[in-house]
């Protein structure tokens, strides 16, 4: 089935892909997986602070992706796919692309202002070598203006 994967996180261009993503998971039959990723935590010293760290932030993203997962479910025959891991970002995309051919496409927002981001930075440097497209949706849209170019 055509997956469109996009990395959810707190920013605004993070909520401008999903919507995208989701309004082309609809328009196409497809679905949306949704990923959020949570970053190794610095060693502390104190091993109980860090374990607690790291649950706080895994629970974050778990909250994350399942308020995301449920502007997608209202709009799309297919329920989302959901997925919560721990790593560094670009490693963990990267593997998940090699792995899931039935992704047709990586989501990306771009940051409306200075800088598009670290990932959408790496990923359209790196387009050539990936095994799907990379959409990179203009984070500065509004829902309006996506539903038209979705």
């Amino acid at each position: 089935m055509r997956t469109y994967l996009v990395v959810i996180d707190e920013t605004e261009e993070a909520g401008v892909a999903l919507r995208f993503a989701t309004r082309r998971a609809a328009k196409t039959g497809g679905m949306v997986q949704i990923l959020a990723i949570v970053e190794p935590v610095e060693f502390v010293a104190f091993g109980g602070a860090q374990a607690t760290m790291e649950e706080e932030a895994r629970q974050h993203a778990e909250d994350l992706v399942q308020n995301a997962a449920g502007s997608v479910a209202n709009e799309t025959a297919n329920p989302p796919s959901i997925l919560v891991r721990t790593g560094k970002a670009i490693p963990l995309i990267r593997e998940l692309l090699d792995e899931n051919l039935d992704i047709a496409a990586l989501v990306l927002g771009a940051a409306p202002a200075a800088a598009p981001g670290p990932l959408v930075a790496h990923f359209a440097a790196d387009a050539g070598n990936l095994p799907c497209p990379i959409m990179i949706v203009p984070g500065g849209l509004d829902n309006d203006a996506l539903d038209l170019v979705s």
